[in-house]
């Protein structure tokens, strides 16, 4: 039987942690050393075709592969400045050697459940964690002593004198891991280290002279010997076999980040990033700290120089008195913490987002492989002036001017292809011919980009046959209403059509609050229609076509109706009267004064509806006082309903309930004479109904009410000795304690 061989000693193997500094420049200190005749480096081999454009890519950036078949089904493999894997690709091409990716392909890892555009991180394909518990550097780091991982790791790796002595170092101690925890090694670990040594031997056989493999440190052990081939053979057999197609695309410090959530993420890339571009020179820790009182003056914060001499000093003496070879970011933050920040935590998030994370944005060459659709999102961003950021970038457009426009189009057709680069700033009304974004550029929207390819070779083809599919599937008249708004604004005249066919059909089958909740969306496409090249009147004739037909049914979808209903009824009402008032002609705002009344009127109508339209034809003058108040009077003599016809008369505005104290004597009156346990019963929707109200508002309703009695009138300045006792009494039953 035949036994397993030692590696030959031509092959070299890197065990590096991914993303790190120390593992990098241990990789480029080896590679010189070596001078090998093949380089491979752990990643999926369908990548190789790609690598030959690496000279053109400025990290941070990503490979991306995806199925062909299946274009949600995608993975990132992300690669950093810092990154081992990437300082062995620019050293290889810079030195014309062969390089290659030697991991299991990426068509296996697709195929896994979790493999989906949700999670495009995952599987994690560059996590040398196995999936068990075990934590291999955390391990280590007890075992020497440190309760963080990171920070053991900075220690002995990043801040090593000469990095090239580490690999075996690091060998040996991942072997006695590997060792000891053996049953906790997962099977797709070891089939991707059974790939691993096939590709080995491939290499063994393609060249004579030397290899360095750069692997991830869980996996050197693995590599150290040799089984037969049959065994690593039999171990792949079944993989699955998939067409797989890919490209690179641009990545950001903050998606290398842990807290992302990618599985081989780190706590600082920001800060990593620094140790290797101060490397050669040797001065990290005071442009750390210059860098630090940049951002802090920025946002108008203090931070002078001298500041800064003072944090690297205090620095230098916590990793003294630490017993650390050089500050670390721990020492670093403390320092800035105290001499920097005042002790302020607030300012030390800001260099905490923008220094030890960051944001920086990396970049693909022209001749880079992609997607039509991605070629021609790449094209309108040069033309339109608006490059991608993963910072977020406020911007304001003029629908009067066709720049802005073009670009109000292109965020949203962008956003019905699923790729929302730009989120309406709604906090900012800025009126019918101006918007306002917020432009946020994130990596993965490059899988979306892929998936949506299928629809399209521009954006305006994909996101016409998207809206067209949307409008031809849709059975809801508020899902049409919809598809028609998002097509409006997309100025695209087939989808218009397509889903202003949709709204009719969908509206023959439709009740009548579903009827007027899809008015809202239409009634703003009808107020924009103009704007954005859409006849405004075929909008309103939809827009009155649905408004006739729900007030029709309004009064009789209020009656007999349960709690959930009457709410929905109430939203629909609240939606359906702002519309009127943005879109309808007067005639059919008469329309819908009719079908108010008609609801008030009815006497079996849910009370939430029906205080509500109530409160709705008061304001607008259809109602006096006199008659609001004699309804309300109505309403609460009855115990059936009366707290849901107050809370429904509530809801809106406090504005004009204190400006009329008749009303505002009812309902106190009404409140005040309620028991113990009908006041509890009410309070969940009298809350609610109140919820509404703005803080100006309700300190306006608190001081009426402390000058105001129950019938409503002044309340004098003597005070009440009887109603005082008793508010007493019912404060000490509250708290549990005897009279």
């Amino acid at each position: 039987m035949a036994r397993d061989q030692p590696l030959p000693d031509r092959v070299t193997l890197l065990g590096i942690r991914h993303h790190g500094p120390g593992s990098a420049r241990m990789v480029a200190a080896a590679l010189a050393a070596v001078r090998p005749e093949v380089v491979l480096i752990e990643g999926p081999p369908e990548g190789d075709a790609l690598l030959p454009h690496v000279p053109n890519l400025t990290p941070p950036v990503a490979l991306l592969l995806h199925d062909e078949a299946e274009p949600a089904r995608a993975a990132f493999w992300p690669f950093a400045e810092f990154s081992p894997e990437w300082r062995a690709m620019t050293w290889a091409h810079a030195n014309g050697v062969p390089v290659r990716f030697f991991d299991l392909p990426a068509a296996a890892s697709l195929a896994e459940p979790d493999a989906d555009s949700d999670a495009p991180d995952s599987p994690d394909p560059t996590d040398t964690t196995p999936k068990a518990s075990l934590d291999p550097l955390g391990t280590l780091a007890e075992a020497a002593g440190f309760d963080d991982p990171e920070r053991w790791w900075e220690d002995v790796v990043e801040h090593h004198i000469d990095p090239r002595d580490l690999a075996e170092a690091v060998a040996e101690a991942m072997g006695a891991l590997r060792e000891e925890f053996a049953d906790q090694v997962d099977a797709r670990t070891l089939r991707r280290e059974a790939a691993m040594r096939q590709n080995v031997r491939q290499a063994l056989k393609d060249v004579e002279g030397p290899i360095v493999v750069v692997a991830g440190a869980w996996h050197v052990p693995a590599l150290r010997t040799l089984p037969p081939a049959s065994v690593d053979a039999t171990a792949l057999k079944g993989l699955p076999r998939k067409k797989v197609s890919g490209t690179w695309v641009p990545w950001s410090h903050g998606r290398l980040a842990a807290s992302s959530g990618y599985g081989a993420g780190i706590a600082s890339p920001g800060w990593y990033a620094h140790l290797w571009e101060c490397a050669e020179r040797g001065d990290a820790l005071p442009r750390w700290f210059a860098k630090a009182c940049a951002v802090l003056r920025a946002e108008d914060l203090p931070a002078s120089t001298a500041s800064a001499v003072e944090a690297v000093r205090l620095a230098d003496a916590l990793a003294a008195m630490r017993g650390r070879p050089s500050p670390g970011l721990s020492e670093v933050m403390e320092a800035s913490l105290a001499v920097l920040c005042g002790g302020d935590a607030t300012p030390l998030r800001l260099v905490h987002e923008q220094l030890v994370v960051g944001e920086r944005l990396g970049e693909v060459g022209d001749d880079v492989p992609t997607s039509p659709l991605a070629a021609d999102l790449a094209r309108l961003q040069r033309r339109l002036r608006m490059p991608a950021s993963a910072a977020i970038k406020p911007m304001r457009f003029d629908l009067r001017k066709d720049t802005d426009r073009e670009r109000s189009k292109l965020l949203r057709r962008l956003e019905v292809l699923d790729v929302p680069w730009g989120t309406p700033d709604t906090t900012r009304t800025l009126g019918t011919f101006a918007e306002a974004w917020q432009l946020h550029w994130r990596p993965e929207f490059a899988v979306a980009l892929a998936v949506a390819a299928r629809h399209g070779t521009t954006v305006e083809a994909a996101a016409r046959t998207v809206l067209i599919a949307r409008a031809a599937a849709a059975t809801r008249v508020v899902d049409a209403a919809e598809a028609l708004s998002q097509a409006v604004g997309c100025e695209i005249p087939e989808a218009v059509a397509a889903s202003r066919q949709a709204l009719d059909r969908c509206a023959a089958a439709t009740d009548a609050l579903e009827l007027l909740a899809a008015l809202p969306d239409l009634a703003t496409t009808v107020r924009y229609g103009s704007v954005r090249g859409t006849d405004p009147e075929l909008l309103r004739v939809a827009l009155h076509g649905l408004l006739a037909r729900g007030a029709v049914g309004l009064p009789l979808a209020c009656r007999g109706v349960d709690e959930d209903t009457a709410e929905r009824a109430v939203k629909a009402v609240e939606g359906a009267d702002d519309a009127v008032r943005l879109a309808a002609d007067d005639e059919h705002r008469d329309t819908w004064q009719r079908a108010l009344k008609s609801l008030v009127a009815m006497p079996d109508a849910h009370g939430l509806p029906t205080g509500r339209a109530t409160r709705l034809l008061w304001e607008t003058g259809a109602l006096d006082s006199d008659e609001v108040a004699a309804r309300l009077h109505r309403a609460v003599s009855l115990a059936a309903g009366a707290t849901a016809f107050v809370a429904g008369f509530l809801r809106g505005s406090a504005a004009l309930l204190t400006a009329d104290p008749r009303l505002f004597g009812v309902v106190d009156e009404w409140l005040t004479g309620l028991s113990g346990a009908d006041f509890a019963a009410a309070l969940p929707l009298l809350r609610r109904a109140v919820g509404d109200f703005s803080p100006a508002e309700r300190r306006m309703l608190g001081d009426r009410v402390k000058g105001t009695t129950a019938g409503g009138a002044v309340a004098s300045s003597d005070w009440d000795e009887e109603l005082a006792a008793r508010l007493v009494g019912h404060v000490r039953d509250l708290l549990g304690a005897s009279a």
